[in-house]
This record gives structure tokens, sequence and C-alpha cells, in this order.
């Protein structure tokens, strides 16, 4: 492997890196401290500092009471981040007029290291990009163009009521890891544009003949995209941690998107914001049967996500348990939101709160028994916002007759969580979608 594709792939979470961003950040707010006069310490550096936090404090409270992109509040550490790059930038400025040209250098590269460290600090709470080359945007070693793995093969079958390890016996020939790729998936019935899945193929598919395997629909949250399952979540290695004891089996997994946008939030269901309820029940299923070589048994299809992707994933169980009998909801909330109520019943139904009810996952469970239906709910022991909801959902559940487990872990609302929840999840779902007995 070359120098620059070890630089790509180094560990941001964890390792050096944040040592060492950490020690040029402080010698970065030195260099912009730096200073002469009374003037300077007395007037200039308490008014920028105080400044900036006064506008950071007013900007999340616009966000989280006005704008209300998303349905929970700005964490802490986005404000300081944000406080911290703008005191960074008016030391800067402030500062520009006295110093010579080296200094002025000095104190612009000062800056961009503050803000690359407050970029970091984000990134170390929320796991999401754990090398270079997520945060560059870059595809993975294993993602291979789409057409370069989708080919038919013979089948494996599935026989029914049997695990697909019974019948499978993996070639001498079986990769030693799955491939990632990316693909559009179109909305016909929907009319929803959604933005293109990425898809990961486990061993026992690259094969011919291949395994008749089931399959894992997963969303991620807002905002967010599909590939955040595969740079923060690391997908691809935790299907292949799980396919190297399994003989190459794993689902298949196809993660969607629900949103279209990420600072759109059509809230899962059929509304005025969006069909993106038919888009998961009839355009995501029907695209999956014609183009890869599944189970077509919905019996071995589950549905998950994390944040509101885990949302997401409840929703689609109650009001499509035709289709998605499964469901994995990692982080998720009690019922689908804009911030309350009130907002997302005007926003997605016109005020009309008997048509939100009739989809919104508590009612419908209230009102209905699921017993062919099972879940595994998972929540951060820290997360203090979503973890009594999951609490709630569970509950609701089981008074429903659904087949559900809830598991609190250690961790917050974030990667570290996400990540290890569909871990811990993937035994579980490989028995109830009958890969393992």
């Amino acid at each position: 492997m070359s120098a620059a594709l070890r630089l790509l792939d180094l560990p941001l979470i964890g390792g050096p890196v944040p040592w060492i961003l950490g020690a040029a950040g402080a010698a970065a707010g030195t260099v912009l401290l730096a200073g002469r006069g009374r003037c300077w310490w007395v007037r200039v550096v308490p008014a920028t500092l105080l400044g900036s936090a006064l506008i950071a404090v007013l900007a999340a409270l616009f966000v989280d009471q006005v704008w209300r992109p998303f349905p929970d509040p700005l964490p802490p550490v986005v404000v300081l981040a944000l406080g911290g790059v703008l005191a960074a930038g008016g030391l800067t400025v402030a500062a520009f007029p006295a110093r010579g040209r080296g200094g002025r250098v000095g104190s612009v590269v000062a800056l961009l290291v503050v803000v690359v460290v407050a970029a970091q600090s984000l990134n170390g709470v929320y796991r999401e990009y754990p090398t270079l080359r997520t945060v560059l945007g870059l595809p993975a070693p294993d993602q291979l163009p789409f057409t370069d793995v989708a080919p038919r093969a013979p089948l494996v079958p599935a026989r029914p009521g049997r695990p697909v390890a019974q019948a499978w016996t993996p070639p001498r020939d079986l990769p030693g890891a799955g491939v990632v790729t990316e693909v559009d998936v179109p909305g016909p019935q929907s009319g929803f544009a959604a933005r293109p899945a990425m898809v990961y193929l486990p061993p026992a598919y690259l094969t011919s003949p291949r395994a008749e395997l089931p399959v894992l629909v997963l969303m991620a949250g807002q905002p967010g995209e599909p590939r955040d399952w595969f740079d923060g979540g690391l997908l691809a290695q935790r299907l292949d941690a799980y396919a190297a004891v399994h003989a190459g089996l794993a689902p298949v997994v196809v993660v969607v998107d629900q949103l279209g946008d990420p600072l759109r939030n059509p809230l899962c269901m059929n509304s005025t914001l969006g069909q993106v309820a038919t888009y998961l029940s009839v355009d995501v299923p029907d695209w999956i049967r014609a183009t890869l070589q599944v189970n077509p048994d919905t019996a071995t299809w589950a549905i998950g996500g994390l944040s509101n992707g885990g949302t997401c994933s409840l929703q689609m169980a109650v009001t499509a348990p035709q289709v998605y009998r499964t469901f994995l909801d990692i982080s998720g909330e009690a019922e689908p939101t804009l911030g309350d109520k009130a907002a997302t019943v005007a926003a997605a139904f016109g005020g009309d709160e008997a048509a939100f009810a009739a989809v919104n996952p508590l009612d419908v469970l209230a009102a209905r028994s699921f017993p062919g239906t099972a879940g595994y709910l998972v929540a951060g022991a820290q997360d203090d916002e979503y973890r009594p909801q999951a609490v709630r959902v569970y509950d609701a559940c089981r008074a429903a007759q659904l087949d559900v487990q809830l598991h609190v872990i250690p961790g917050g609302h974030t990667f570290e969580v996400w990540g290890a929840g569909l871990s811990g999840a993937l035994p579980w779902l490989g028995t109830r979608l009958g890969i393992t007995g």
C-alpha cells in the first residue's frame, strides 16, 4: 500500500491523530491570543470571546427554536465548537492590522487549525468519520461499480423452514470479504426522489453458485445519507466479521435514503411531505426482487435504522407488516416528529390529527396486535433523550404482542452505539431471517 493510501486510512478516532490535533489547537490558540498592550487583553480579547459565545448561543437557539431542521436540539459540543471557531476568527481579524506579513500568515494558519480541531471535536463525539478517506467522501477500497457485482448466477436455494447454513457448502474460492456498491433505487410508484442507495453483498453472494440470502434494508439518521452506515457505522467490516464465522453467509444489506435531502424530514409517511411509506414498502422491495438474487420470501426480510432511520423502521414494521416482519430500531424516537406534535401534524397532514394517528406507531400499536412481528431495540445508556423513548416503544410493542427485546449499551446518541448496536443484533437477525438455526 502506498504512503498516500495509508494516510487516507489513518484512524481519526483513537490513535495519535486526536492528540496531535489537540496539541496543534493549543499552539494555534496561543498564536491567536498573542498580543501586546493593555487594550488587547482588557478590551479586545474579552469582547471577542464574549461576543463569540453570544453569537454561538443565539445561532443554536435559532436552529432549535425557529428553523428546527432536526427533531432534537443541538448538543453542547456543537455550540462550543462554533464558539471556538468564531472566537478564532474574531481574534484573527482584530489582530490583522497590527501584525506584519509573517504574523498575518501565521494567524490565518492558526485559524484554519482551530477549524480543523473543532471539526475533529465533533467527530470525536459522533464518530462518523473514522478516516480521512471518509471525510473526503472517497469510495472504500471494497467499493465496486454496481455493474461489476450483480451478474446473475446459479442459486443454492433456501429451503422453507430450514436454515440457509444447512444447505450451503462454501466453495474453495469463497472471497474473504464482501463488496460494497452504490446504485440508484428509483421510486416509480411513490414518485419519491431518493438519493443513491448503498448495497453490501456478502461473500456467499459473490460465488457461483451463490446462496439465496435474506435481506436487511437499513436507513441512516437525519441529517445523514446511506454511506453513513459504511463510514461511521463500519457496516462492511461488521458484516464481514459475521460472515467470516458463518461460511460467508450474511444478509444482503440495502441502505436506502428515506429523506431525499439531509435537511428534509418527510417523516417516513405518505403525506404532503412525500410518499416515503410507498417508496419503502413498494418501490424498494420491487427493486430488490428485480435486481438482486435474494430470498423473495419477506419472512426473511428485515428493516432497520439509526435515529430517524430507527423511527422509520418501527413505522414500517407496524404499517407494512406484510413486507417487514422484523425490525431493528437503534436510537429511534417514540414517534415521527418535526420538533413537536402540533408542528408535525400541521406540516404533514394539514392539522388532521386522525390522519397522523392512523400511521403513528404508538397509536397503531395501541389499536392492533402484531404476534408475527419481532423487533430488536437498542439505546445508549447515556442517551437521555432517546433511551426513555426506546422504553416507551418497548412497552407498547409488548402490549401489542410483538416479540421485542431492548438492549441498552454504553454510549450516547452517536455511532459508538449505532455501530455496536448493529453488531450486537446480527446473531439475532441471522437466526430470525433464517441464516442459522
